[in-house]
């Protein structure tokens, strides 16, 4: 007994010391900066100076006396609104597309997984600008159509709609799950159904969207955190402008941070927006037991 407890010691010692690069590099880098953050956000500090305690003067700050707050939580929002439902359905549509055994299928797959392997970076975003200017190729086409040039980035409202068509285009993570989803229904369902006179939209009504709802969930979720923070975008293709028509909440806390100085309040915005993620991500997992569908559990959650 005395023997096989002191060789499991030296077993989850191992382990333990396996794990340690890891473990102190997530105590460190990431457990250590979210409680400094909390504290910070208690704070008034001016990031060139020590952080005095303030209490609650950044939260109430944020509700009472900063007037990009309020607009930048709506920009954000419609960018979710019309970002997060454009991009499943149209990353679901490609994936059932793929979803066919016919010669050269993986090279339609790669091809069209590759804009979302440059899709977040600087130069696609400069390259978007660029595109939707004034002179650049969108006006020059509907120009072959006699419809007149428009500042599609400079104008308030087509701007966000820009920003809205760059995250529908870097479907291609998303489009993957969908179709690794896709994959896992068994083929004897359709087969069945078409026996039964069933359409392919039946088909698809009734087999593909419930047996494919919590791939579609766990893709709901991730878009929706992730399009709360969405800043590249933003910050590179219009700068927040034309009029803060673009002015997503993670610029207002980058400018706070880091132009602005205010390192306190700029780490209260950011627990407010953590507060909003899970929220929102609470109300999508009590919502998922009415739409989602588990095959394990004989129905829905």
């Amino acid at each position: 007994m005395g023997r096989n407890r002191k060789i499991s010691d030296e077993s989850n010692l191992s382990g333990y010391l396996y794990i340690s690069p890891w473990l102190v590099g997530f105590l460190l880098l990431t457990i250590w900066p979210i409680l400094q953050s909390f504290y910070l956000s208690f704070t008034d500090y001016p990031l060139l100076s020590e952080p005095k305690w303030s209490g609650l003067n950044n939260y109430s700050r944020i509700f009472g006396g900063d007037p990009l707050f309020l607009k930048s939580l709506g920009v954000t929002f419609a960018y979710v609104v019309f970002s997060v439902p454009l991009k499943l359905f149209f990353s679901l549509m490609v994936a059932i597309l793929l979803n066919r055994s016919i010669r050269g299928i993986s090279i339609y797959r790669t091809m069209v997984y590759i804009p979302s392997l440059i899709g977040g970076s600087v130069a696609v975003a400069v390259l978007w600008r660029n595109m939707f200017g004034r002179e650049g190729y969108i006006n020059h086409i509907l120009d072959w159509f006699g419809i007149t040039g428009i500042g599609w980035v400079s104008n308030p409202q087509t701007a966000l709609g820009t920003l809205v068509l760059l995250s529908t285009w870097q479907f291609g993570s998303t489009m993957i799950i969908f179709l690794a989803g896709l994959k896992q229904i068994p083929k004897d369902l359709y087969e069945s159904a078409g026996v039964d006179g069933a359409s392919k939209i039946g088909q698809f009504f009734h087999i593909t969207l419930p047996m494919l709802s919590p791939v579609m969930f766990f893709n709901l979720v991730l878009g929706i955190i992730g399009s709360f923070q969405m800043f590249n975008s933003a910050f590179i293709v219009t700068h927040g402008g034309p009029a803060n028509s673009t002015y997503t909440y993670a610029l207002l806390l980058y400018d706070k941070a880091f132009k602005n100085f205010e390192m306190g309040y700029a780490s209260a915005l950011a627990w407010f927006l953590l507060f909003v993620i899970a929220l929102l991500s609470a109300i999508n997992f009590y919502a998922s037991k009415y739409w989602v569908f588990y095959e394990s559990e004989g129905g829905s959650k």
